[in-house]
């Protein structure tokens, strides 16, 4: 009888424990967003390989971050206007291209994030180099708007030529 009455507090116990164990929160259709998240990167591509500094801006948060490969950090607006300027007029006259390539995104809450690979082709289609991104963004007013953003060459710097190596 002492076996039985164990038996049953603890089936009682383990019951109640599983009635206030708190609900799995219902599964959350991410798939809108994360669509949204790839088609700002198709957009800033797209801009960058017209020269439309303008439209790559306005995909920014104006306190956002962007790094880019061999160059400074630039925060904010003002900053991330100055580095595409140079950048994509230098691209423009060199004929390069930036095409996207494989990309993931996820979403948790008003934060988006997507990575991806990119390769950079000449005039002639040849590809120069390769890389990959990483960028984390805020939904603000319905919108995602790029917080930090960075990108990296998976190709090493070129070797330093002798008078480079002795400074």
């Amino acid at each position: 009888m002492r076996t039985l009455k164990s038996l049953m507090l603890a089936v009682g116990v383990v019951l109640t424990l599983t009635a206030c164990a708190p609900a799995t929160p219902p599964a959350v259709d991410t798939a809108a967003d994360e669509a949204a998240l790839k088609e700002t990167t198709r957009t800033w591509l797209e801009a960058y390989n017209a020269g439309d500094v303008e439209k790559i801006v306005a995909l920014y948060a104006e306190d956002a971050v962007l790094m880019p490969p061999h160059a400074p950090v630039a925060n904010g607006h003002a900053a991330i206007r100055a580095f595409l300027t140079t950048d994509t007029a230098g691209a423009k006259a060199a004929g390069i291209k930036l095409v996207p390539g494989t990309s993931t995104a996820g979403i948790a809450g008003d934060t988006g994030w997507e990575s991806g690979t990119y390769t950079v082709t000449n005039a002639s289609g040849a590809t120069l180099d390769s890389g990959s991104y990483l960028s984390v963004s805020h939904k603000s007013n319905g919108k995602w708007l790029y917080y930090r953003d960075m990108y990296n060459s998976d190709r090493p710097l070129p070797a330093a030529t002798p008078a480079e190596a002795k400074k």
